[in-house]
Order: structure tokens, then sequence, then C-alpha cells
């Protein structure tokens, strides 16, 4: 099976859950259980792939910049030309 790229950026949440269930940190690796105070990380903003988090962890991983929210990520890509720089390579090349 195909490994999935890494996320670009990620969208974060508080969690609030009523179900006794317990979940794996995937940034720590310890166990949380989904009655404590965490927090859900969705990987470009894909809901299918959620992952609950320990919130000190998302945190301290926001904190290194390890989690990227799509503001962030936005802003390092290149902008495209806008109308006005488009229009003057336009008459440049017509030139």
């Amino acid at each position: 099976m195909a490994e999935r790229p890494k996320p670009r950026w990620w969208s974060v949440r508080r969690a609030q859950n009523l179900k006794p269930a317990t979940y794996r940190c995937p940034l720590c690796g310890r166990h949380l259980p989904a009655l404590s105070e965490h927090m859900l990380m969705f990987p470009e903003g894909d809901h299918s792939r959620r992952r609950h988090a320990h919130t000190k962890c998302v945190l301290a991983a926001r904190e290194a910049g390890k989690l990227p929210t799509r503001e962030e990520w936005l802003k390092t890509q290149p902008r495209p030309p806008s109308a006005w720089q488009r229009l003057l390579a336009r008459v440049r090349r017509a030139e």
C-alpha cells in the first residue's frame, strides 16, 4: 500500500467526546482517554483522516512549526500574477 504524502497544512480544533473510548496520540504515542481534554487534527482539512491528540502535544507541535495552518501554509506559496501584471505581460509580448 502506497504511503500518503506528508500533509502540507492542518486544521485543528478542540474535541469534546462523551464516548468512553481510548485513542493513541499521533504526536507522542501515549494513550489518550476520550473524556479528557484533547484536540482533533485534520490533515489538509480531510475530516475522514482526523486524529485525536493531547492538547499539550498539539500546542508544542504548533509552537515548533510542525502543524502549520492553511493560512500559514498559503503565506509561503507563490502568489499568482495579478490582472495588472498579466495585462502588462501581454502588452510586452505584443510589442
